[in-house]
């Protein structure tokens, strides 16, 4: 089996049924009014803002596990720890706005996607305790598992984006000519 089949299996997982509603309905109560929902998916760039969110705490952990290579780094790598941390509460709220959008088979992606992406942040929150405690080479070990968690958690999103379609042309529409227009609004 090929990462693809494998992330097209996840589609597939009626396991993940309960737990996808359950968030949907999260989703909504957390972002019920119409125009909040709205600037917290991108309408007013014209873009979602989930994707480009997610940069900030994953160029934040990967720089950290980058500095960790080499001693004397240790405060900086706790510190853009920290950054990520402090970037994920919002990404989480981007991605939690498009989610009631997502049709059955995008939720069940969505809700591992959510897990993968919790236990990455569990993994640096725990790096972070670490490393304040100078504990460094528990904080290294276990940014490197958040790091792994991570990935999981970005394939499924890249195959929610990609494969699935999730958000495409949501306010565009593709052109007969392959070229991309806006919508009025």
């Amino acid at each position: 089996m090929n990462l693809h089949e494998a992330l097209r299996a996840v589609e597939n997982l009626r396991a993940a049924d309960r737990p996808a509603v359950a968030v949907a309905a999260v989703a909504r109560r957390l972002v019920s009014r119409s125009r909040v929902r709205e600037v917290l998916r991108g309408s007013w760039l014209g873009h979602p803002l989930h994707p480009l969110m997610v940069t900030v705490p994953i160029g934040a952990w990967v720089c950290a596990s980058v500095l960790d290579v080499r001693a004397g780094n240790e405060d900086a790598a706790r510190r853009l720890t920290g950054i990520g941390l402090a970037a994920a509460p919002p990404t989480v709220l981007l991605g939690l706005a498009d989610y009631d959008r997502l049709n059955r088979r995008q939720q069940r992606v969505g809700v591992v996607h959510a897990i993968a992406n919790t236990s990455a942040l569990a993994c640096f929150a725990a790096s972070y305790a670490a490393r304040r405690r100078d504990a460094h080479t528990t904080g290294k070990l276990l940014s490197l598992l958040g790091l792994s968690a991570m990935g999981v958690g970005g394939a499924l999103g890249g195959h929610l984006s990609y494969a699935q379609g999730a958000g495409v042309f949501r306010w565009q529409r593709p052109a007969e000519d392959g070229n991309v227009h806006l919508l009025e609004a």
